[in-house]
């Protein structure tokens, strides 16, 4: 017989800590990319709307791999897929550090955007059986908070690696891929079949969590998941903005050199964990002193989404204190949405989680990732990358008033 979640515990929080370190790999592996953006465009002679169709094959396969995934985290016990995916794009991260073509590049980050995209069904599917309501947005804000860490920690590593020297940036691609080797091995090690296999409807109905009318279907044709496409569209978009081109804007839009555009990054990227963190701590302090579950994650979202929405600003601030202290604020909220985001989505369905994630993963990318060549040709040709930074800081706000207007006032049946 399957146990209930598990309360909180040392084992459960050391789970929710590998959380976070898969999460470091795998941005780490996303972002290195990014963050050499200027020497890779050098080194193999790409305009910035070709670089843009690279992060464009890379968040078109994430769109696909999230679906897939998310239908397999229902049906296989995630103590297995999870490591499976993560030594699958640990691989294409290694063979990265070997490409000599443009075309080899594409490859290699379609593959690993496919393969990345297991990362979150599995994850989410973690967290929803281990915690319970109460600490789910805290967990997830653990989980987020790794993306965080691998920002912060890509760019130091670049600073102790990158020489003068064509290809300097090679050898981290093989680094990074030796840490998702080991990673696996100690997941495997550190979880219990019984507690990641797939939930049978006998104990759905059991453990409260839902019933026989918890169909997929029953959790996609509803509002709540409208509006989660709504909000996950916005979130997603302003963020992968950011994370692909925000190396260039400070190099190329601001004249940052790039030892001072990684130390921004690392300030940067710091402040994105302190906002998720922070995200997590506020709606379980709310809750704890009284505010609901739902009202708590709301505040915490449109506290999020105000301090987005000062990037509009950017336009005007040149290279200096003042846009560091917007950006710094744009990185606190940006990523502290997600943690609510996921909570909200962890309200449609206990049976068929992965698959809601997938699903709401793959409308995200297929949306965000068309954005990059349109907007690397939108800089070829305005030579600015401010005005597209500046919109896309409202979409969240935008989100925002969405929730609250149309969200079911009701109780959630599944927290």
């Amino acid at each position: 017989m399957q146990q209930p979640p598990v309360s909180r515990t040392f084992w459960t929080w050391w789970v929710c800590g590998l959380l976070l370190c898969a999460s470091t790999i795998n941005y780490m592996d996303r972002q290195t990319l990014a963050t050499i953006s200027n020497r890779i465009t050098n080194e193999f002679e790409l305009s910035e709307q070709q670089f843009g169709y690279v992060e464009m094959a890379f968040g078109l396969a994430f769109a696909t791999g999230a679906t897939v995934f998310g239908l397999t985290a229902d049906r296989v016990n995630v103590r297995w897929l999870y490591p499976i995916v993560l030594l699958l794009w640990s691989l294409m991260g290694f063979l990265t550090g070997f490409v000599e073509t443009y075309l080899g590049l594409l490859l290699c980050r379609l593959f690993l955007g496919f393969f990345e995209a297991g990362h979150w069904p599995c994850a989410l599917k973690t967290t929803h059986r281990l915690l319970p309501p109460e600490s789910r947005t805290l967990g997830n804000s653990v989980l987020q908070s790794g993306t965080a860490i691998g920002a912060i920690v890509t760019p130091l590593i670049m600073l102790q690696t990158l020489t003068d020297a064509p290809g300097s940036w090679r050898p981290v691609f093989q680094i990074i891929a030796a840490v998702g080797a080991v990673w696996s091995v100690v997941w495997v090690f550190s979880t219990r079949s019984e507690d990641l296999a797939p939930i049978p409807p006998v104990q759905i109905a059991a453990d409260g969590s839902g019933d026989d009318g918890d169909t997929f279907f029953s959790a996609v044709f509803n509002r709540k998941f409208l509006i989660l496409v709504v909000i996950v569209i916005a979130i997603n978009a302003c963020w992968q903005l950011f994370r692909v081109w925000m190396p260039k804007f400070l190099q190329t839009g601001r004249g940052y050199e790039e030892r001072s555009m990684l130390m921004f990054m690392f300030w940067y990227n710091t402040a994105t964990d302190i906002g998720c963190i922070s995200a997590g701590l506020l709606t379980r302090g709310l809750h704890g002193s009284g505010v609901s579950i739902h009202r708590s994650r709301c505040i915490a979202f449109g506290i999020c989404a105000m301090m987005v929405a000062l990037g509009g600003l950017i336009p005007w601030l040149p290279a200096g204190n003042g846009l560091f202290f917007v950006l710094m604020l744009v990185a606190a909220g940006s990523l502290g949405l997600f943690p609510c985001y996921y909570t909200f989505s962890q309200e449609l369905s206990a049976r068929h989680q992965g698959a809601v994630t997938g699903l709401l993963g793959t409308i995200a990318w297929v949306t965000s990732a068309p954005i990059h060549p349109f907007f690397g040709h939108w800089v070829d040709q305005t030579k600015s990358y401010d005005l597209g930074m500046a919109l896309v800081c409202g979409l969240p706000a935008v989100a925002f008033l969405v929730l609250l207007a149309f969200w079911p006032a009701n109780k959630p049946a599944i927290q």
